[in-house]
């Protein structure tokens, strides 16, 4: 995606409503009578106005189909979250791992269009002279576009703006070295401005609940780094356990009180998938959801889950990758409940702060506590978040395990319960079944924000989640793994064929769905 294939609709989207632009993609009008831009610039709205498409943009708000071939039909389906009782294509879709390249082009086009323009646009009014702002743009840009680089592995960041007709890739190793960096000038910049006592020039623009708090926005940093640390633990575990502790040891910390947690609070935008699941019904419970909430009686299923129309008080989820007649089969199953039917989408809990600081600890690393205490932390704190009751007794469980499931409408679907493990901590266990239960609870505390939870999952094979059983792949997606990425989108080798070459070169493999990403590496996570 390069900076002069943008739409000038695009361009527009990063200036305040009342400035209207030109045909001249580089000029703002000029009308006498309209507002000039010295107007403009004071109170900085010339650099404010780019922040909103970036905060609705990470998952996007609106409209709700966008966001469907963004994340829902994608991260959220192969994470194990949720599953579509819809036979989208006859079936042969990415749900049956037939990836859907005019579906997958929206998560890549929205977040060059949205995110990574923006944060240029920003950078090229603030950096040097406003730095505050150029430093919230740089986490911005960070959270929105590690997904983009996790889905597809090299892609266009350091060199994004060139005016060259072809653009090369970055390869992922690149792309994580400079988040790193971004992520240091952020901090360190930020840091500053709360110990000067600076006042933040940024409260009204901050969509994301901290009004304008930079010391807020500094433990977000600090917990997106340990998030990226641990993403490449199994790949370069030196640099991993610098960043993470780092992270853990910036005199901000990490997240720790579920009022640090990182959301989009919209004043217009309900969460998309109220509507997808809510007045359209193609989105449901997963079958792993029932057979793990299920299993360990978790209370938080009442906030992650309406009960089946289909059948009353039950909670039924659909299995992933089946054959479907018709959407009437499994559409009054269980949908998703109260926890979607708010206008505040959170991004990242503050139970993931303990969750991956457990997992540290469990590695070795100083994370400020160990490993059992932080796990023990992470699911009270999601406890907390969700207004469940109950945790101690849950905590201390060692005999509830996730169930079989059944699906009462077509018994070829049932499944034996594969993620075997109990809640409580177990001191004699292995590291591996540690890790198991750390990133299970991870992955419960997580919902819905299925692509952090694909992530992981790619990461280290956790929760262990139900095989599809229609793989339409055509061999290239192994059942076994599942999806490990989505290839390169049709707009950008239309737009930028040489690039997309250059990213292909970097990958390692084919540029399909089976090929994984710089950090998923098929070996042992320890």
């Amino acid at each position: 995606m390069k900076l002069n294939k943008i739409t000038k609709a695009a361009f527009c989207m990063s200036l305040l409503a009342a400035v209207s632009c030109t045909s001249n993609f580089d000029e703002i009008n000029t009308n006498p009578n309209g507002i000039t831009p010295e107007l403009l610039e004071q109170d900085f709205n010339h650099i404010k106005g780019g922040f909103a498409p970036m905060f609705n943009n990470i998952q996007v708000l609106t409209p709700e189909w966008v966001y469907q071939l963004q994340q829902g039909l994608s991260g959220d389906i192969w994470s194990g979250y949720m599953a579509t009782p819809t036979g989208f294509a006859g079936g042969i879709n990415n749900t049956t791992y037939a990836l859907v390249d005019n579906w997958n082009v929206y998560g890549w086009d929205y977040a060059y269009s949205n995110v990574m323009f923006n944060a240029f646009d920003i950078a090229n009014k603030s950096k040097g002279k406003y730095d505050q702002f150029y430093a919230l743009s740089l986490i911005l840009k960070v959270e929105g576009m590690h997904r983009v680089t996790d889905t597809w592995g090299p892609i266009i960041y350091s060199k994004f703006g060139s005016p060259e007709t072809t653009i090369a890739y970055d390869s992922q190793q690149e792309i994580y070295t400079q988040m790193f960096s971004e992520l240091d000038f952020a901090v360190a910049e930020l840091t500053k401005r709360v110990d000067s006592g600076e006042a933040s020039v940024f409260t009204s623009t901050d969509l994301s609940g901290y009004k304008g708090d930079y010391k807020a926005w500094v433990k977000f940093a600090n917990t997106l780094r340990l998030r990226l640390a641990m993403r490449i633990v199994k790949i370069d575990p030196a640099l991993a356990k610098t960043q993470a502790e780092k992270a853990v040891a910036q005199k901000f910390g990490v997240f720790t009180t579920n009022a640090d947690l990182f959301k989009i609070v919209s004043p217009v935008y309900t969460n998309p998938i109220a509507t997808i699941s809510g007045s359209w019904l193609d989105i449901r419970m997963s079958a792993d959801m029932e057979s793990i909430l299920k299993g360990y009686e978790d209370p938080r299923i009442a906030t992650y889950f309406d009960t089946s129309t289909q059948f009353p008080n039950e909670y039924k989820g659909v299995r992933t990758g089946i054959e479907i007649s018709g959407k009437g089969d499994h559409q009054d199953f269980s949908g998703i409940g109260a926890v979607v039917r708010s206008k505040e989408t959170v991004l990242m809990t503050t139970a993931e702060a303990y969750f991956l600081r457990a997992e540290g600890a469990l590695r070795g690393w100083n994370m400020g506590g160990d490993a059992k205490a932080l796990y023990e932390s992470g699911i009270a704190v999601s406890f907390e978040q969700r207004g469940a009751s109950g945790a101690a007794a849950y905590i201390a469980d060692n005999t509830k395990k996730p169930i079989d499931y059944k699906d009462p409408n077509f018994p070829v679907n049932n499944a034996t319960a594969v993620n075997n493990v109990t809640v409580a901590w177990d001191a004699a266990a292995t590291n591996e079944v540690k890790l198991q239960k750390i990133i299970t609870q991870k992955w419960i505390a997580g919902f819905p924000e299925g692509q952090e939870a694909w992530s992981d999952y790619r990461r280290t094979g956790y929760p262990k989640l139900f095989p599809v059983l229609k793989n339409y792949s055509g061999g290239t997606i192994t059942t076994e793994f599942g999806v490990r990425r989505i290839n390169y989108v049709t707009s950008e080798k239309a737009a930028n064929a040489g690039g997309v070459a250059t990213g292909v070169s970097k990958l390692g493999g084919p540029d399909n769905g089976g090929t994984r990403v710089w950090w998923d590496v098929n070996k042992a996570n320890f």
